[in-house]
This record gives C-alpha cells, structure tokens and sequence, in this order.
C-alpha cells in the first residue's frame, strides 16, 4: 500500500513538473499577446533579478553575512562583458569565453572585499560592504580620463548580444505565424541559467560547504571550535556569491546593449536584499520568489494612475510617489504578516528549538 502511494506521489509530481514546463514555455508568448512586450521585458529582468538574489542568499542566507554592496558584483560583470564585447576597446570576444570569465572576475572581487572584513560582523559589516559598493560605482564614473577605459557617466553603448557563429540574439524572427523577437530569445537563456543556478544552490545547501556556512551563521565561535576553518569558509561565501553576480552582469550588458554607472547604485543593492529577506532567507526557492514579486509589483503598480482616472476622473497622487507608497506599504504589511519571510525554510524555524522529546532537568531534592 505505501508502495502504491509513492508512486502516486511521484506520478503527480511529474505531472506538475510537465505543466509547470509548458507554462513556463509559452508565458512569454502569452505576454506578448495579451499584456504587450513591456511584459516579456519585465519578467526578463525578474529572472535576472533571481540570479542576483541567488547569489545574495549565498552570503546572507547560508553564511549570514551581511552585504550591502553586492551590486558591485553586478557591474564587474556587466562591465567585463562590456570592454570585451564593444567598440570601447575594438574587442568581440565570444560570449562563452567573456560570461565565465566575468563570473571568474566578479569572484576575486568577492575575495578582496571578504579578506579585509573577516572580523567584521553586523552593522560594522553592512557599512564596510556599502562603501565597497560605493567605490566601485565612483571607480567606473570616474574611469575615462587620463585613459578613457569605462567612458564615465556616458557608459558603453553598442555592446555585442549573445551570438553564435552567425545566429544572434538580437535579430527577430517569424516561424508558424509566431514573431520571435530578442525579448523572447534572452526570457529563455535567463529562465535555464535561473534554473541551473537555482539547482546549484539546492546542491550547495545540502553539500559540506553548506553546512558550515550554517554553523558560522548560527554561531561562529561554536563552529571555529569544532575545527571549521571560518576564514576561508567565508572567504569562499564571498566569492561563491559575487560570481552568480557577476554571471548575471554579463547577461544584463548583452542585453541591455548598453551600461552605464547609473545602472548600479545603493537602491538596486537594497533591493536584492529585500528580495532575499522577503522571500525567506536561506531558502532558493523563496528567494526566487521574492525577486519575481518585487520585480513585478512595482510595474503592476504603474497602472494606480490609470485607475484613479477610471474612479475618481482625475489623478489626485502623483502615479510615480503612488507607486512607491504603495510599494512600501505592501513591504511593511508582508513583513508584519510573514516576518521569516514569504516561503521560510523549513529547518528556519527549528534550528535552535528544543527537540519535542527533550524532557527538562529533574529539580535537586531537598533535605531538610
């Protein structure tokens, strides 16, 4: 009888993992047909936002490390595929060679930032990994003269699409009636890289690596005791965290076509960490979660303008403050409602709970 219902389980399970599959196939096109282009767009970038978000929840949710300038990973990746990929310097290296070597680049950078700060902790840590952040955005700003490398404010334009051989990203096509444009091309590259990434990190949670990571999280004196290395532990945290950045750099600047410092600020660094604590630290699939929602929310609430228009036949609130009031507000309600955030992880909440079987200390007789 068990045997019957485990592989009922399991047929189900497939079952949800095809339709999951054939949603996840035709949501660009549904899209595109129903809501217009600006949709694929929005839901290219929510996946970008998920490998960024990823890679954060490595630092913070397994090794609970606090970083606030994690955005500067972003853009050693996006500007490595942008000075390699571009008239800037006349270079068109393959993007094969260029996205690995970003997420190679964007790794040493983890490992500059993490060497100095070992000692750190909480808000000394925060505020360190915010002026890192704020550095490398100033660096790329100010980066065009005696030597024009990064061509300050103006940023990299022309910048090369994924291509192969003569098949690029960047070209539209028709097949059976269906107009396959670039936006379509990249919601694919960005949905297998999310995935890869997404099992990579489920590998790293259950691996040995993982696990010290959780036990510097929950008490580092504990885990230097009972023999883990934490220096390179975090060392490696840092590292193994900045290349998903800088992975998700490169995508960005192929598809943008375009970047620039401004592309890279604190906001977008608060932003990946609301998406990591809102969808639950320490849990992949939360996080994922919560860099979709936080993507797409704020686009969904474009549409207050419009509706004020419909209801009141006028606009009483500025659309852009409405937006981000509104946004805020459903920030703070979310977590005053789910404060381990939208999908915790189950080991979350039982980590440091007394065992169910754990009987308290029988009291001392007294003697009189």
């Amino acid at each position: 009888m068990l045997l019957v219902s485990k592989c009922h389980f399991l047929g189900h399970k497939k079952l949800l993992g095809l339709i999951l599959c054939i949603v996840l196939f035709a949501l660009p096109f549904l899209l595109d047909q129903y809501l217009g282009r600006a949709w694929v767009r929005i839901i290219d970038f929510a996946l970008l936002f998920s490998l960024l978000a990823l890679g954060l929840n490595i630092v913070v949710g397994y090794a609970g490390l606090l970083d606030l300038g994690y955005i500067a990973f972003f853009a050693v990746g996006a500007y490595c595929y942008g000075l390699l990929c571009s008239p800037q310097f006349g270079l068109h290296w393959p993007f094969w060679f260029v996205l690995p070597l970003g997420a190679l680049l964007a790794g040493l950078f983890g490992i500059v930032l993490g060497a100095p700060t070992l000692k750190l902790r909480g808000d000394y840590l925060a505020i360190v990994t915010l002026g890192f952040g704020e550095i490398i955005r100033i660096f790329l700003n100010n980066l065009n003269h005696p030597v024009n490398i990064t061509n300050g404010a103006q940023g990299i334009t022309l910048i090369d699409p994924l291509q192969w051989q003569s098949i690029s990203l960047a070209q539209t096509i028709h097949w059976g009636g269906i107009e396959i444009a670039p936006v379509h091309y990249y919601y694919f590259v960005f949905l297998f890289c999310t995935m890869f990434m997404l099992v990579v990190s489920s590998r790293l949670e259950r691996s040995r690596i993982g696990r010290a990571w959780m036990a510097i999280r929950e008490d580092e004196v504990a885990a230097a005791c009972m023999g883990l290395n934490t220096r390179n532990i975090k060392l490696t945290a840092f590292a193994m965290g900045a290349s998903f950045g800088g992975l998700a750099g490169g995508l960005f600047a192929a598809f943008q076509g375009f970047i620039s410092p401004e592309s890279f600020t604190l906001t977008d660094s608060i932003m990946v960490l609301c998406m990591v604590v809102l969808g639950g630290m320490g849990h992949v699939s939360g996080v994922v979660l919560g860099a979709i929602l936080l993507s797409v929310l704020p686009e969904i609430l474009r549409y207050a303008g419009p509706l004020q228009m419909t209801l009141l036949h006028r606009v009483w609130v500025d659309p852009s403050d409405l937006r981000m009031l509104l946004f805020g507000l459903a920030l703070i309600v979310m977590m005053l409602l789910r404060p381990k955030g939208l999908w915790p992880a189950k080991h979350g909440a039982s980590t440091n709970a007394p065992s169910e079987n754990t009987e308290p200390p029988a009291k001392n007789a007294q003697h009189g």
